[in-house]
């Protein structure tokens, strides 16, 4: 697991190198930057963004960092998240890096990059998780059925359990039913945004007739609209 914190003073901060982890991990990668206000907060809510189609352009597997483009709203939402007290987490499937399409450090660079672009617009991702396994991944390594991988919990349970987040008070937001399915499973809220293959994703499962546990609590144009679902949700149940 890979965890990203902001930088202490936006759009710069020391970055440490990622973490080191055993060859066939199961678990979800995690790079770190340093950061404030990082000491769990015991029952506080939180916010999970999914990455690609999210908070950027969804264009497949990013091969390029200078073709990455983070939604011109996307500092708005997050800066909404950190105003309301609760914790702005990014968790991300990138099988780009176990398929052989795409080397790790590209995928801290592309992170990096977005932690900036939010703290350039006001706001603070609090981390960044991405898992990076795939059942039939090319790399040896990653080819493993992990606890990480959407629509599995566990980059969201690896993200509560190191925050202190209630899951109960959490919201999951993306573009794809397995970010719908992951929230819920975790036991948290979901918006499906139309951005990225949202749209696309929604149409198909109104041709299919799916139903059940992937239903969204909410559909949003995105993850602006999204955010702010959520806080006057919030504010209504006080």
């Amino acid at each position: 697991m890979t965890r990203i914190l902001p930088p202490s003073e936006p759009p710069s901060g020391p970055i440490s190198e990622p973490l080191r982890e055993p060859s066939r991990r199961r678990r979800s990668a995690r790079e770190r930057l340093a950061g404030p206000d990082l000491s769990p907060t015991q029952g506080q809510g939180a916010v999970f963004f999914d990455r690609d189609g999210t908070l950027n352009e969804e264009i497949g597997h990013v091969r390029n960092a200078e073709d990455f483009r983070v939604y011109s709203f996307a500092a708005r939402a997050v800066r909404l998240v950190n105003e309301a007290g609760l914790r702005a987490i990014v968790v991300t499937n990138q099988s780009g890096i176990g398929r052989g399409l795409i080397p790790e450090s590209l995928v801290h660079r592309v992170n990096r990059q977005l932690t900036r672009r939010i703290a350039a617009g006001g706001g603070r991702l609090d981390a960044i998780y991405y898992c990076p396994h795939h059942p039939e991944a090319s790399v040896e390594r990653f080819r493993v059925v992990c606890e990480c991988r959407k629509p599995a919990t566990g980059l969201l349970e690896a993200a509560a359990k190191e925050f202190g987040v209630d899951l109960a008070r959490s919201f999951m937001i993306g573009d794809r039913f397995v970010d719908m399915l992951a929230g819920k499973r975790a036991g948290a809220r979901s918006i499906l945004v139309l951005t990225g293959v949202g749209q696309r994703e929604l149409d198909d499962e109104k041709a299919t007739g799916i139903q059940g546990i992937t239903q969204p609590d909410h559909v949003a144009e995105n993850a602006y609209k999204a955010v702010r679902w959520i806080l006057a949700n919030l504010q209504a149940s006080q």
